[in-house]
C-alpha cells in the first residue's frame, strides 16, 4: 500500500468516516440495505490519484466490493468518471500480482462502486449519474458499440435532501447539519461585518460558532468534543479560495465599486500562485478558473 503523501490532509468528512462501523452504517443507508456487523471493512485509500492536495475520498473493501467514496463541497466535476477510472486502475494494480494478468485462469477482482456525496452550495438534484461514456467522442456513430463504461452515482446530502438516506445514517445527517450551520454562521457574520474583518477571521468565527452550537445541540457532540482542535485545523485546510473569489466578484458586480474589482483581481492572482505552488500545471489551473 502506498504511503499517504504528507501534503495531503484529511477533511472532516474523511476523518469522521474513517471508522469502519460508521462506514458500514453510511454504505448501508446509501444502498438501502442492512450489512451484518461481522462483515469486515478494509480501508485502502490511495493518495495522489483523485485529488492533489486534499483527501476527501475514502476507498474501502467490503464483501468482495471495492467502494470509492468521495465528498464534494464544490461544484461537481463532470470529469469525475475519468478520475475514478484512473483510480480503480491503480487499486487493481495493487490488489493483483504482476503475474496474475498472464495466468490462463480468470483472476477475479472486487466489484467496483463509485459514490459521490455532494454537499456544495450550487443547485443540484437529489441524485444523478455521471458516466464515463458521456465524454466519449463519435458516440453518434450507429456502428460505434459501447465497449467501456463507468458510472459514478452522485447523491445530494445537503440539509433537506435525500432524507431517506440521512434518516438511516445519523452520523451523515449530523455531518450535513454541521456543514449547514457553518455556512449559516458564515453568511450571518459576513452580513454583520461592519469592521471589515478579513475573510479568514470571519471563517474562524463561523467554524468556532458552529462547533459550539452543534455540541450544545448534540450534533456530532462526542466527535466535536474529542477532536475540536483537529476539526478546526481541517476546516482551515478545506478553505476553498474558489468560493471566496466568486463571492468577491459578485460583491464587486453588485456594488459596482472599483475597489471591489481590484480586490477580485488580487484574489485571482493570489489563487493562481497558490495553485502553482501546489504543483498544478497551467492547463489544470485554467480548467479550475473557467
Amino acid at each position: 500500500m502506498e504511503n499517504v503523501n504528507e501534503k495531503h490532509k484529511d477533511t472532516v468528512f474523511t476523518f469522521l468516516f474513517s471508522n469502519p462501523a460508521l462506514l458500514r452504517e453510511l454504505y448501508s443507508a446509501i444502498k438501502g440495505i442492512t450489512l451484518p456487523p461481522d462483515i469486515p471493512i478494509e480501508i485502502n485509500t490511495l493518495s495522489d490519484v483523485l485529488f492533489r492536495t486534499q483527501r476527501n475520498d475514502i476507498s474501502f473493501l467490503l464483501d468482495k466490493r471495492l467502494i470509492v467514496l468521495v465528498e464534494h463541497q464544490s461544484t461537481i466535476n463532470d470529469n469525475m468518471p475519468i478520475r475514478f477510472f484512473m483510480y480503480i486502475e491503480k487499486e487493481y494494480e495493487i490488489l493483483t500480482s504482476p503475474e496474475d494478468k498472464f495466468k490462463r485462469k480468470l483472476r477475479k477482482v472486487p466489484k467496483p462502486e463509485f459514490i459521490v456525496l455532494y454537499n456544495g452550495t450550487d443547485p443540484y438534484p437529489d441524485y444523478q449519474e455521471l458516466r464515463l461514456s458521456d465524454g466519449f467522442e463519435n458516440t453518434d456513430d450507429v456502428n460505434n458499440d459501447l465497449t467501456l463504461e463507468l458510472v459514478a452515482k452522485v447523491y445530494n446530502i445537503n440539509k433537506g435532501r435525500n432524507q431517506e438516506i440521512l434518516s438511516k445514517c445519523k452520523t451523515l445527517d449530523n455531518y450535513s447539519l454541521f456543514i449547514d450551520k457553518i455556512r449559516e454562521y458564515q453568511k450571518e457574520y459576513q452580513q454583520k461585518n461592519h469592521n471589515k474583518d478579513d475573510r479568514k477571521k470571519l471563517l474562524d468565527k463561523a467554524y468556532r460558532s458552529a462547533i459550539k452550537y452543534c455540541i450544545k445541540k448534540n450534533i456530532l457532540k462526542d466527535f466535536l468534543r474529542k477532536h475540536g482542535s483537529e476539526v478546526l485545523n481541517m476546516l482551515y485546510a478545506e478553505y476553498d479560495p474558489e468560493v471566496e473569489i466568486r463571492v468577491v466578484r459578485e460583491e464587486a458586480h453588485e456594488e459596482g465599486r472599483e475597489e471591489g474589482k481590484e480586490e477580485a483581481r488580487k484574489e485571482d492572482r493570489q489563487y493562481f500562485l497558490e495553485l502553482l505552488n501546489q504543483g498544478l500545471t497551467i492547463e489544470e489551473i485554467k480548467e479550475r478558473l473557467n
